[in-house]
């Protein structure tokens, strides 16, 4: 099971050594490339410190809302979003070539990711992108949802992913940022839901269970205890 971490998104996190510490315990991080945060210099950086840690690398695209960190919806036609995209990979993948890394995955971020989950015409734009950079890379997308069944039919490899510091709903979407609950912080719950999740199911916040088939788990980086989280996940898989 791959463990995945956003990261690149926020300064603070690598001046105070959340990122580095984070990856001793992920096996693959996805990089901010411009759209909501980042910038060439820390792309650059999270791409130095992954390869010397030997930890994969993947390109964290989102809407280009950089005042709401791409967390708010943004209604775009399909060759604006494709191209927003598209560029936003594209940077990642010039840089770390630049450092003879190649990246293997690309995740969407926020709002683009969630509205994707539900929406085939937006997963559609995110798979042309990512088609138009390189059509061999990975794409992950929220388990059990359409965006998986688009890349999949448009031939991307998929990975389905599940999230170890946030909450679900019963229809296996992610509980909405707005309510209190929606995160998880505590390290010793987020490693029980990793326990369900490995087994193939979670609870949701309603109490029903929910199935869940995922091949890679998600730890944000600015999630509060991210590092301990991370430590207590990487444990229940290893």
């Amino acid at each position: 099971m791959d463990i995945n971490s956003d990261m690149g998104e926020i300064s603070r996190l690598l001046d105070d050594g959340t990122y580095t510490r984070l990856m001793d315990y992920v096996t693959s991080i996805n990089v901010a490339c411009g759209g909501h945060a980042g910038n060439e210099a820390m792309m650059g950086e999270m791409i130095r410190l992954a390869n010397k840690k030997g930890v994969k690398v993947g390109a964290h695209p989102s809407y280009p809302d950089r005042e709401n960190f791409g967390r708010i919806d943004m209604d775009m036609d399909f060759d604006e979003l494709t191209n927003s995209i598209r560029d936003q990979i594209q940077l990642l993948n010039n840089i770390a070539h630049d450092q003879e890394v190649k990246i293997s995955h690309v995740k969407p971020h926020g709002a683009v990711y969630n509205r994707a989950a539900k929406d085939k015409n937006v997963a559609k734009a995110l798979g042309e992108a990512v088609i138009q950079v390189d059509p061999f890379l990975k794409v992950m997308g929220l388990a059990g949802s359409v965006m998986l069944d688009v890349f999949d039919q448009m031939g991307l490899a998929i990975m389905a992913e599940a999230f170890a510091d946030r909450t679900y709903e019963a229809d296996g979407s992610l509980r909405n940022r707005k309510h209190d609950d929606a995160l998880i912080t505590d390290p010793e719950k987020a490693a029980k839901q990793t326990e369900m999740m490995v087994s193939g199911k979670i609870i949701a916040v309603d109490g029903s269970e929910v199935v869940i088939n995922a091949q890679t788990l998600c730890i944000h980086s600015d999630t509060p205890n991210a590092v301990e989280i991370a430590k207590a996940v990487n444990k229940v898989i290893s």
